[in-house]
């Protein structure tokens, strides 16, 4: 089995990287006052922040704390999750 954390570390950074374009474009075109999308933006980056953290943690303790993984792998999920209904919300929106 592969070992998932490193690939959620990158998976995850870039996504909040994307996170933070959207939120930096959404007020910059100010829809952030006629919609959702900043604020589901801001919980993708949170979700995407832990993941990339516990990915990190896991990786550097070599996977002796199974729940860090764990932690990893659902906020990483959340994270996608809220970023793909951000972007769905900024598109119906704008």
């Amino acid at each position: 089995m592969q070992h998932r954390p490193p690939h959620i570390l990158n998976a995850a950074t870039n996504l909040l990287g994307i996170c933070f374009v959207i939120i930096t474009g959404l007020r910059l075109a100010s829809a952030g006052a006629r919609s959702l999308a900043d604020e589901v933006a801001w919980l993708a980056a949170m979700l995407l922040f832990i993941a990339a953290l516990n990915a990190y943690l896991a990786i550097r303790n070599n996977g002796a704390y199974a729940w860090q993984a764990i932690v990893a792998d659902w906020s990483f999920l959340g994270g996608m999750t809220a970023l793909a209904v951000s972007v769905g919300i900024a598109a119906v929106y704008l």
